[in-house]
């Protein structure tokens, strides 16, 4: 039975002139324009332009689609999940990482009616890292039921309508120190170059790539690799303040709103010297009416072959309260 009684905490007041108090919580307009006024318009011009240009695919009209359920950062607890044809986790199912409550949210999914279901770890699921595993959980072992536990490795699933779909797995995330958070790996020893399978659909990560749902904190390495991959969707957790929907297009307005959040915030000062920020501001600009322009009069919407990036996170910013709905996406 769901725990409804968490379902709508109490949120925090954030006034437009006031600064954010948590970096795990959403910036403030303040916080945005006094980082980078530039900046801070074309996010809001992206997001407009995104909106406009629609879905990066839609599912084929002559099968029937397969509806995806995605939640992600449950931390022990569990919600409402909408039924569909495939449950997706995509990590910190707990706060502690022990055995004990692993299982029992292993167990709550298992008993969800989705067909197929998949989960990955987090930073939270310390039982799955050796490195960070207690002590009074080694040699125990977990029922896994009929879940697919995707651990840096592929698993191909056959849908209605004779439709198949390969997904990868992987728990990995930059590092946040802590002992007891579990797949951290240093910016210079990032693990994703050349490391998930080109024939991959739906990739599975517990971190985000970096400037996508992210508040700044994905990772610049993933994001590179998924431009050599370019799955249909992308799953992912870890920020919870990131959670929603968004459409990634691979095309050279996407690479330049990535540029253009890669470069160091200056402020009004800065943002007024005629700068390589200008050009790429422009670009977005340019490229997300070409792309608008052509999604609506020539291939349709949804006709572009991009990504979905999905936040599901269910807490609620930088609390371990459900706050945010899973997400729901058709194939």
């Amino acid at each position: 039975m769901a725990d409804d009684s968490k379902a709508k905490p109490r949120r925090k007041q954030q006034w437009p002139w006031s600064r954010r108090v948590n970096d795990w919580d959403p910036p403030t307009p303040l916080d945005r324009i006094l980082d980078s006024p530039l900046r801070a318009l074309i996010s809001f011009i992206y997001a407009i332009l995104l909106s406009l240009r629609g879905a990066p695919f839609k599912p084929p009209r002559n099968k029937p689609p397969v509806r995806v359920v995605c939640i992600s950062d449950t931390h022990t607890n569990t919600t409402s999940v909408p039924n569909g044809d495939l449950l997706i986790h995509a990590g910190d199912m707990t706060n502690a990482g022990t055995v004990q409550e692993i299982q029992a949210q292993i167990d709550w999914m298992a008993s969800l009616p989705h067909r197929e279901k998949i989960i990955i770890a987090g930073n939270h699921d310390s039982y799955f890292d050796p490195k960070s595993r207690k002590a009074e959980d080694r040699g125990k072992k977990l029922n896994f039921r009929s879940i697919h536990y995707l651990e840096n490795k592929s698993v191909t699933l056959k849908f209605k309508g004779g439709r198949k779909w390969t997904f990868y797995g992987a728990p990995d995330i930059p590092y946040i120190g802590g002992s007891e958070h579990a797949f951290q790996y240093k910016a210079d020893a990032a693990p994703w170059k050349n490391r998930i399978p080109r024939e991959t659909d739906v990739l599975i990560t517990h971190t985000p790539p970096r400037y996508h749902l992210d508040l700044d904190r994905g990772c610049p390495a993933l994001l590179d690799e998924i431009w050599r991959v370019r799955p249909r969707l992308h799953v992912f957790g870890h920020v919870h303040s990131g959670h929603g929907q968004e459409a990634v297009f691979w095309d050279e307005g996407q690479a330049s709103y990535e540029r253009l959040m890669s470069r160091t915030g200056g402020g009004f000062a800065r943002d007024l010297i005629p700068s390589g920020a200008w050009l790429d501001a422009m670009k977005v600009v340019f490229y997300g009416i070409r792309g608008i322009l052509w999604d609506r009069l020539m291939v349709g919407p949804g006709g572009s072959k991009g990504c979905l990036l999905v936040n599901p996170a269910i807490v609620w910013q930088s609390t371990t309260d459900v706050g945010n709905r899973p997400e729901i996406v058709e194939l």
